[in-house]
C-alpha cells in the first residue's frame, strides 16, 4: 500500500461563483417566464401582501364593514377600468372614458327628469349614446388612423364640454331623483351578505368582468382582440379584419362606460357634472397595476379588477393608519411605476 499523498486537485475559485450565478439566473428566468404566462399573479401577490400588512397595522381593517366599504368605493372605477382594459389590450388607450361616463349620467338624468321620458327608455338611450361615443373614437382611430392617445385626448375635451352644456353646470339632486327617477339610483341600493353591506353597483362591476372574461377567453372575438393587440399586421395577414375588431372594442367600451354612468348615479346619489373628475386616470391606474401590458396583447381581464381592489385596499389601509391623503397619492404613484417596471422586465426576459 502506498503512503504517497493523494494528488491535489486544483479548483478554480470562480467555479462556485459561476455555478451560483447560473442557478440564480435560471431561477430568475423561470420566475419571469411564469409571470409572463400568468401575468395576473403579480397583482394577486401584491393584493395578498397588502391585505396582510394592513391587517397587522390596523385591527379594524378586516372587519366586514371596512372590506365591504372598499368594494363599494371601487365599484364605479372598477367598471370603468373594464372598459379601459379592452382598449389597452388592443395597444391603445382611452383618455375619454371618464368624460363619457359623466356625460352619459347627465344625459340619463336630463332625459328622465327634465324631458319626462320614462326612466327605462332614458337608460337605454344612455347606453346607445355610450355606444356612439365609442364608435366615434373607433372611427377616428381606424378610418383616419389617428393615434388613440391623441384621439381620445381630443374627444375627452369634446365630451367634457358637452357634459357642461347639457347639464347647464347644475346638479340634479337626490330628492329630485327619488321623486321622479328612483331607478337611476338602483346601483346605490345596499343589501346584506354574510355581515357585509354591498351595493348593486358592486354586483354590476363583478358581472361586467365575468362577461368580459368569458368573451375574451372563450370566444373567437376574444382571440382576435388579443391578436390585434399583440401584432396587428400579423393579425391582418391571418385574415382578421382588424378595423372591425377595433370598432367593436371601442363601442363595447362605450357601452360599459354608460353602465358605469348608471352606477355612478347610485354611488353619488345625484347627477353631478363634476363627479368622478379623475376617473379616467384612476381607470388607467387599475389597468396598469392589474398587469395588462400597455403594449397590448397580454394580460388577463381580471387583472384590472384586482388592480382596482389594490388601490382601494391601499387607500383604506393608509386612512385607518392615520396617513395623510398626500401620502396615499404618493403610494399609488409608486404602485404605478413599479407595475410598469415589472411589465417591462417580464417582456424583456420572455422575448
Amino acid at each position: 500500500m502506498s503512503d504517497a499523498p493523494d494528488p491535489v486537485v486544483e479548483r478554480n475559485p470562480n467555479e462556485s461563483v459561476a455555478s451560483f450565478e447560473h442557478h440564480s439566473r435560471g431561477a430568475l428566468a423561470r420566475l419571469q417566464h411564469f409571470l409572463h404566462r400568468f401575468p395576473t399573479m403579480v397583482p394577486v401577490i401584491v393584493l395578498v401582501l397588502s391585505l396582510i400588512a394592513f391587517g397587522l397595522i390596523s385591527p379594524n381593517f378586516f372587519s366586514a364593514f371596512n372590506l365591504s366599504l372598499i368594494m363599494q368605493q371601487v365599484a364605479v372605477v372598477g367598471t370603468l377600468a373594464a372598459a379601459q382594459s379592452l382598449v389597452i389590450l388592443t395597444a391603445g388607450i382611452d383618455l375619454s372614458v371618464g368624460a363619457v361616463m359623466v356625460m352619459i349620467s347627465v344625459i340619463m338624468g336630463q332625459l328622465a327628469v327634465n324631458f319626462g321620458i320614462p326612466v327605462p327608455i332614458a337608460i337605454l338611450l344612455g347606453l346607445g349614446c355610450g355606444a356612439l361615443t365609442g364608435g366615434l373614437n373607433g372611427l377616428l382611430v381606424t378610418r383616419l388612423k389617428l393615434p388613440p392617445f391623441i384621439t381620445t385626448l381630443g374627444t375627452w375635451n369634446i365630451f367634457l364640454a358637452l357634459n357642461y352644456y347639457l347639464s347647464g353646470r347644475e346638479t340634479i339632486r337626490s330628492q329630485t331623483l327619488d321623486a321622479e327617477a328612483p331607478l337611476l339610483k338602483l346601483f346605490g341600493e345596499r343589501f346584506n351578505l354574510g355581515g357585509a353591506v354591498l351595493t348593486w353597483g358592486v354586483v354590476l362591476m363583478l358581472l361586467v368582468f365575468a362577461v368580459l372574461w368569458y368573451a375574451l377567453n372563450k370566444t373567437a372575438w376574444g382571440r382576435r382582440v388579443y391578436a390585434v393587440g399583440d401584432d396587428p399586421e400579423s393579425a391582418a395577414l391571418a385574415g382578421i379584419q382588424t378595423k372591425r375588431v377595433l370598432m367593436s372594442v371601442y363601442m363595447i367600451a362605450g357601452v360599459i362606460c354608460a353602465l358605469a354612468a348608471w352606477s355612478s348615479i347610485g354611488r353619488v346619489g345625484s347627477v353631478s357634472p363634476t363627479s368622478f373628475f379623475e376617473s379616467n386616470l384612476e381607470s388607467i391606474t387599475a389597468v396598469v397595476i392589474g398587469g395588462i401590458s400597455l403594449f397590448g396583447g397580454r394580460g388577463s381581464i381580471l387583472g384590472p379588477l384586482i388592480g382596482a381592489l389594490i388601490v382601494g385596499v391601499f387607500n383604506s389601509g393608509l386612512r385607518l393608519a392615520g396617513v395623510d391623503v398626500l401620502w396615499q397619492l404618493f403610494a399609488t404613484g409608486w404602485l404605478i411605476i413599479v407595475a410598469v417596471a415589472v411589465d417591462q422586465w417580464i417582456r424583456k426576459i420572455s422575448s
